[in-house]
Order: C-alpha cells, then structure tokens, then sequence
C-alpha cells in the first residue's frame, strides 16, 4: 500500500503541501552547509533567469573554459520562475516542507524531480554515500480552503523556532531555517511569497499580527492534520 499523499494528482492553479524525509529517519540535513546548499537549489530554480544575457556572456572569449561550462550548466537546467511560487518553507534535519502554488497541472513533479536529485547528488558526493536519500517520491497533498492554508504556515514555523512541551511553547535558541524571518519583515526573499499570507492579518495590532496567529494564538491542531507529516 503507497505511503499517505504518495500518490498525486495534481490542479493548475492550486496550492499544495509537499514534504519528505530521509530515508528510515536519516538526516537529510548534516550542517549549515547543507541547508545553504538546498537552500540555494531553491532560489536557482524559483528566480528570474535571464537566458539571453547567460548566452551572451557563454560567447564571450575573455570567459575561462570553467566559468562557461558553469553558464552552460545553468542553462540546461530547468527554471521555474513564475511556475512555481513558493508561500513557506521550513527545513529540519530529517525533513523539509514546501508550501507551494503551481501554474500548471505537472509542474511541481519537474519541480521537486530536479531538486531531489540534484540535492542527492551533492548530499552524496559530500558526505561518501550511495543510494536513495529520501524515504520514497515525496509526498504532496492538495490545501482546500483559506483557513488550512493559514494554519499550515502556522504549523511549518512553530516547527522552525521550537516546540510544544506540555501547555508551554518553547522556543529553540538556535531556530531551523524557514521563511519565517519573512514573515516578520525581517528579510526580504525574492522567491518567498509571503504577502498572500500575510494579507489575512493586521500587523499593526499584536493580536490580529501573523507573529501571535504563530507564537501565541491556540489553534485547532485537529484542522490540519491530514494535510502534515506522518
């Protein structure tokens, strides 16, 4: 029997949970390194390329043979800008999720196909492995409704700055990467899609603001949980 959300059918148009995990549990993640380099597999794939420009500087001779192998490389990769809009993230040691809207019905199976297998390649190269990283195709569910969109992101950044104990919240003292920093003003990414989120809340008054809907307020945890990990 395939794992839950293993099997997909994807919407134009429509937003979509993705997450997977390493292989019985293991890290996917090592160090600081690792989550820049997943990280910057993102950016590549979700900016703006400019293909022409990259065609003219291939063509120019004061360029060495490596730089433009590099540009050449560049350039057979797939680009995804304005495909895929990417609302949240959060990176932990053993998994990933991904908050996405697609533009058409296939896009995030090219989408996560290139990035999962340029990712294994590095990770194993780095680290002296072979073989699969992550337990199986990774997992997509659809989010229906506003409310689940909302309360996703919510649950995507408690995951990044820490963890329930108990009734108290408490926070890491070193938190995960996410697009949390984005959420509260505090960077800027331009593949980061926050302001559709963000739209839904008064940042002005503390207790109508994102940073309490994620810190403070007591949510419905029951209201998101097929769309999550297992």
């Amino acid at each position: 029997m395939p794992a839950r959300n293993a099997v997909k059918s994807y919407k134009p148009n429509a937003y979509y949970h993705i997450y997977n995990r390493g292989v019985n549990g293991s890290p996917i993640f090592f160090d600081r390194k690792d989550y820049r380099v997943f990280l910057s597999y993102l950016k590549e794939y979700l900016s703006f390329r400019d293909d022409d420009k990259l065609r003219t500087l291939s063509s120019l001779g004061s360029l060495s043979a490596l730089e433009k192998d590099r540009i050449n490389q560049s350039l057979k990769r797939s680009n995804f800008f304005e495909k895929i809009k990417l609302l949240a993230f959060t990176l932990k040691p053993n998994h990933f999720h991904l908050l996405v809207k697609q533009k058409e019905e296939k896009t995030i199976d090219f989408f996560m196909r290139s990035l999962a297998t340029r990712y294994t390649l590095y990770f194993n190269r780095r680290h002296k492995r072979i073989g699969h990283l992550y337990q199986g195709v990774c997992k997509a569910v659809l989010v229906k409704t506003d409310k689940q969109l909302l309360h996703l992101t919510r649950y995507f950044h408690r995951q990044a700055i820490g963890f329930k104990k108990g009734r108290s919240f408490i926070f890491y003292s070193n938190p995960f990467p996410s697009s949390y920093s984005d959420y509260l003003g505090k960077t800027h990414t331009s593949w980061v899609y926050s302001k559709e989120i963000l739209s839904f809340f008064n940042q002005q008054e503390e207790k109508l603001s994102y940073r309490f809907f994620v810190e403070k307020y007591q949510a419905e945890e029951d209201l998101i949980q097929a769309l999550i990990i297992e």
